[in-house]
C-alpha cells in the first residue's frame, strides 16, 4: 500500500499553514505519492484551486476541511464554555459530501461564528452523509479528553462520532511530531481502537511542505499571533516536524501499526469528488404567461427599448440588435439578460440610483436598449464583440453600480423573487505576497 497525506493546512489557512498549493502537489509528486488531501482551518477557500492543481500535476486530490466543533450549541456564545472549538477533520467522499460540507461551512460562518466559524454535533448529524472524519489533533475532542484523563469521556466522544458518520466512516487520528504530550493520548487513542474496533489512520498535519520552510511558518504564526519572533511567551510549534513526509518517514512513526499509514490510500481511493467545470446553472427567470420563451420576451422588451431609445433611428439600428440577440441565443444567454434587467428595473422603479455602466457591456445594443446601461454604444462607436463573442464562450459580466445606501434593497429583491439557495455575493480574494 501506498501513503497519501489527509490532514494539510495549505496556503488559504490564513496565517497559519504555509503549504503554497503549486508546492504541495508538487511536493508530493517528487515523494512518488498519488493523492493528498487539503484540509484548511474552518474555511474551504482553495478547494478549486487546489482541486485545479493537483489534476494538472497528475495527483488525486481529497477535498476536505478541518472544522471548529463547538463545545456545545454552535449558536451559543458564553466566555468560557464556548471560547474553545474543537477540531475535527472533514473529507469529502462524493458530490453529496462535498455539499453537505460547503453547507456546514457557511453555516459556521453565518450562524455559528464566536472567535472561529463553529458547527456543532446537532449540524454534523444532520449533513454526515458522503463524509469521512477523522479525530484530528491535540485540539479534536478525543486527543483533549484523554489528554485530561478522562479516557471514558473520550470513549463515549469517539462512538458517538462513529454513531453520527458511521463506524467506517470515522477513523482515529494517531500523529507524532515530537511532543511529549503526544505519546499519553497516542496510547488512548490505541486503547480506543482496541476496545471498539474504531479503525487508524496516520496522519502528520502538514502545515509547510519541508521541514526547512518551519522559519517561515513561525514568521505567519507571529503575524496573526501579533507577536516578534523574540517573543518567549507565544503561540508557536515546538517541533519542526509539520511538514510532508515521505511514506518512509510516516510509517516510522508508528511501524507496529501499518494498517494505520495504509489506511491513507484507501480514504483517498474512497474520496472521489469531481468538480464539472465549464456548465452554466443560471436561475430559471419566471416568464410572464404571454411569453413563447426566454429569446422571443426579450427581442420584444429590446425592440420596445431600442425605439425609445433611438426613435426614428431605430430601424437603422435594427440589424445591429438582431446580430447581438442572434449572439445571446446561441450563447444561451437569454435569461441572463432578462434576470439583469429584471433586478435593474426594480432599482430603478424604487428610486434607487443606478450607475450608467462600464467595462465591455457599454458596447452592447441590448444592453442599452433594457436600460441596463445608459451609454449609447454606437455614438460612441463601442464594440459588442468585447462583451460576448461565440469563439471565446465565457459568462457576461456586467458592472452595475447600486446606490450604497440603498444596494441592499436590490439584493433583498433578488433573494426573494430567486431563492436565497440561488443567490451569492462574491468578493476578491486577497493573498499575501512580497512588497
Amino acid at each position: 500500500m501506498a501513503f497519501a497525506h489527509l490532514h494539510v493546512h495549505s496556503e488559504y489557512s490564513l496565517l497559519d499553514g504555509a503549504c503554497r498549493i503549486e508546492g504541495l502537489v508538487q511536493r508530493v509528486r517528487d515523494l512518488g505519492q498519488t493523492a493528498v488531501a487539503v484540509t484548511d482551518h474552518g474555511v474551504m477557500y482553495g478547494a478549486v484551486t487546489f482541486y485545479k492543481a493537483a489534476k494538472a500535476a497528475g495527483i488525486h486530490p481529497v477535498i476536505g476541511c478541518e472544522v471548529y466543533v463547538s463545545p456545545r450549541g454552535m449558536e451559543d456564545r458564553e466566555h468560557g464554555l464556548d471560547n474553545e472549538a474543537r477540531h475535527l477533520v472533514l473529507l469529502c467522499e462524493n458530490e453529496t459530501g462535498y455539499k453537505n460540507l460547503c453547507y456546514m461551512v457557511s453555516q459556521a460562518f453565518l450562524r455559528g461564528f464566536y472567535i472561529k466559524p463553529r458547527v456543532d454535533k446537532a449540524l454534523l448529524r444532520e449533513h454526515h452523509e458522503g463524509l469521512i472524519a477523522l479525530s484530528a489533533c491535540l485540539a479534536g475532542e478525543i486527543p483533549r479528553l484523554i489528554r485530561e484523563g478522562n479516557y471514558e469521556g473520550a470513549k463515549a466522544a469517539a462512538l458517538e462520532m462513529a454513531d453520527i458518520f458511521g463506524p467506517e466512516r470515522f477513523y482515529l487520528e494517531l500523529q507524532d511530531h515530537g511532543y511529549p504530550e503526544q505519546q499519553p493520548v497516542n496510547a488512548g487513542l490505541l486503547r480506543l481502537h482496541r476496545e471498539t474496533g474504531l479503525p487508524l489512520v496516520l496522519t502528520n498535519d502538514a502545515h509547510y511542505l519541508t521541514q526547512g520552510d518551519s522559519s517561515a511558518q513561525d514568521v505567519l504564526m507571529c503575524i496573526q499571533t501579533q507577536k516578534t519572533v523574540n517573543d518567549a511567551d507565544r503561540m508557536r510549534f515546538d517541533t519542526q516536524e509539520f511538514y510532508i513526509k515521505s511514506e518512509a518517514e510516516m510509517r516510522a512513526l508508528f511501524p507496529e501499526w501499518p494498517e494505520a499509514a495504509d489506511n491513507t490510500q484507501m480514504i483517498a481511493q474512497r474520496c472521489q469528488m469531481d468538480f464539472t467545470f465549464g456548465t452554466y446553472h443560471l436561475p430559471q427567470f419566471q416568464l410572464p404567461p404571454e411569453a413563447e420563451s426566454a429569446g422571443s420576451y426579450l427581442r420584444a422588451l429590446c425592440e420596445a427599448g431600442l425605439r425609445k431609445r433611438y426613435g426614428d433611428k431605430a430601424p437603422e439600428m435594427q440589424a445591429k440588435l438582431d446580430y447581438e440577440l442572434s449572439t445571446i441565443d446561441q450563447m444561451g444567454f437569454n435569461e441572463y439578460f432578462l434576470i439583469v434587467w429584471d433586478f435593474v428595473r426594480y432599482a430603478k422603479s424604487q428610486g434607487i440610483p443606478v450607475g450608467p455602466g462600464r467595462g465591455s457591456a457599454a458596447g452592447s445594443v441590448v444592453s442599452y436598449a433594457l436600460e441596463i446601461t445608459d451609454v449609447d454604444p454606437v455614438k460612441y462607436s463601442l464594440f459588442f464583440e468585447r462583451f460576448l463573442n461565440p469563439d471565446r464562450v465565457s459568462m457576461p459580466d456586467i458592472d452595475i453600480d447600486f446606490c450604497v445606501e440603498r444596494r441592499g434593497e436590490v439584493v433583498d429583491y433578488v433573494n426573494r423573487k430567486y431563492g436565497s439557495d440561488h443567490v451569492a455575493q462574491i468578493a476578491t480574494f486577497g493573498t499575501m505576497a512580497a512588497r
